[in-house]
Formats: structure tokens, C-alpha cells, sequence
């Protein structure tokens, strides 16, 4: 059986500032990340070399990226939506067949912190 956890997180940001420091996140989290000319970031993460490459739209609010480990692939759909002077960013990830479940609920507790981290992130941009 498929297993996908969402997670949703307010973050006090009107939604194009949020998206953009999004978009700009990947070296204050990752203090090893770069970018290639191709929109791939590369930085060392908990589970070795991995790259992150956004698929973006940002009138459509879409931040969807790919994600890859030395462990796993990952298709995630992400979405900042507009609530007033907020928005809420929400995130979907569904298991990828090479983790096991046990692995799984452990990268969506790691996911739960990383989440909480880049909203900190994002707030305190000017």
C-alpha cells in the first residue's frame, strides 16, 4: 500500500516573499549548497550527496521539486498558499519504494524539524 504524509506550516509572510525566500533556502539550511547552471542544488544532507531542483511557478504558488539521496528519489508537490497577510506552505510526500516504512517515519519526524527550521528561515527575512 502507498503511504504520503502532508505537512502544512503558516508562515507569517505575504505569499511571493514567502516563495521567494524559498527558492533562496537551500544555503542557509545546507551550509555546502550550490547551484548548477541547470537549477540543481547540491549540498551534503543527512543521508550523504544530495541534489534538490525546484519546479517552480510563482503565480501559481507551485514549488514542486525533486529531491535525491544516496538512499532515495523523491517527487515532491509543493504549494504557498495566500491567507491574508500569511500563507501557508504545503508539502506532500509520498513513500518512494526503496525505503522501508520504518525508514519513512523516520524521515517525516526529520521533515517535521526541517519544516519548522525554514519557517524560522523565512520569517526572519527582511
Amino acid at each position: 500500500m502507498a503511504r504520503s504524509r502532508t505537512i502544512s506550516v503558516t508562515v507569517e509572510k505575504k505569499t511571493g516573499d514567502a516563495f521567494d525566500a524559498i527558492l533562496k533556502i537551500p544555503p542557509k539550511m545546507m551550509p555546502d549548497a550550490k547551484i548548477d547552471d541547470s537549477g540543481w542544488w547540491s549540498f551534503t544532507g543527512p543521508y550523504g550527496k544530495s541534489m534538490l531542483k525546484f519546479n517552480e511557478n510563482k503565480s501559481l504558488g507551485i514549488l514542486d521539486h525533486q529531491y535525491v539521496d544516496e538512499e532515495s528519489k523523491w517527487d515532491v508537490p509543493m504549494r504557498v498558499v495566500s491567507n491574508g497577510d500569511v500563507s501557508e506552505v504545503v508539502i506532500t510526500l509520498n513513500k518512494p519504494d526503496e525505503i522501508t516504512d520504518g525508514q519513512f517515519d523516520q524521515r517525516m519526524q526529520e521533515l517535521g524539524e526541517l519544516f519548522n527550521s525554514m519557517k524560522n528561515i523565512i520569517e526572519s527575512e527582511s
